[in-house]
């Protein structure tokens, strides 16, 4: 049984929308007796509608059938240009982290550090303490070289020319870090091993705009823990997951999170 509606309900609008979505994939054209079955309607009620959404300019005649045309997507383009970068991508990163049950976060570049923007754990048990808004020196991480490899070749890097050993294997000369950049910009992705914290692995890959711009990394923990996927594994599954929210940024544009 249907809820009931309130006072405010317009019986109308509440109609017009079920028009709009009698047109879908399998149905992309519809006489009007289709449209009537469709929205459990009189013929003469859906005439009205459809004649009136035609009239808009969301529908078009096609002989005796209707189809939608691009004008709907008006109706929604307000609602997707408003998402921000970060909402766009943690749907996407929660579907990696249920398929590979690994920790997945999205980072931006502030000065020499990255900061997590979207953090979406896992139930393994590593020690990880990064959450939303944490920084990482951008040198000793996966996401900071990405990030780093993006800027303007021959550009001034946001980096002091002696870094922090946050372990014996950061690296922590300019040299040695830009050595590393030139390799990121020829593979397209970075893999940094136990320079953050000791026992610790992360893979990152770019996010690029509509434009191709370089706007955020997205960062998964490798870390071994029992049997495990192969990085090569991780490396495909985590460039799968940035073709679909890079998919959507050229549709939406994703203000910065």
């Amino acid at each position: 049984m249907m809820a009931e509606r309130g006072d405010y309900f317009v019986q109308s609008l509440a109609r017009g929308l079920a028009v709009v979505r009698a047109f879908d994939d399998r149905h992309p054209r519809l006489t009007l007796s289709d449209v009537a079955r469709r929205c459990a309607m009189t013929r003469a009620t859906a005439r009205r509608f459809v004649l009136t959404l035609t009239d808009l300019g969301y529908l078009r005649a096609e002989g005796n059938t209707f189809e939608l045309t691009p004008k709907v997507l008006e109706l929604g383009y307000a609602y997707l240009s408003g998402l921000s970068l970060a909402q766009i991508a943690a749907p996407h990163l929660k579907e990696l982290v249920a398929r590979l049950n690994r920790t997945a976060s999205l980072c931006l570049l502030d000065g020499g550090h990255v900061v997590n923007v979207v953090r979406v754990p896992s139930n393994r048990i590593i020690r990880d303490n990064h959450s939303v808004g944490s920084r990482s020196p951008a040198h000793a991480t996966a996401a900071g070289r990405v990030l780093l490899a993006a800027l303007p070749v021959g550009g001034p890097l946001p980096l002091p020319d002696a870094m922090p050993a946050l372990t014996p294997k950061t690296l922590t000369t300019r040299e040695l870090v830009e050595a590393e950049l030139v390799r990121v910009r020829q593979d397209g992705w970075a893999l940094v091993e136990q320079e953050l914290a000791e026992g610790l692995r992360f893979l990152a890959v770019p996010v690029r705009d509509r434009d191709g711009q370089v706007v955020a990394a997205a960062n998964l923990n490798c870390s071994q823990v029992g049997p495990d996927a192969s990085d090569q594994e991780c490396l495909d599954a985590l460039r799968s997951t940035v073709e679909h929210i890079e998919a959507e940024l050229r549709l939406t544009g994703g203000r910065p999170a």
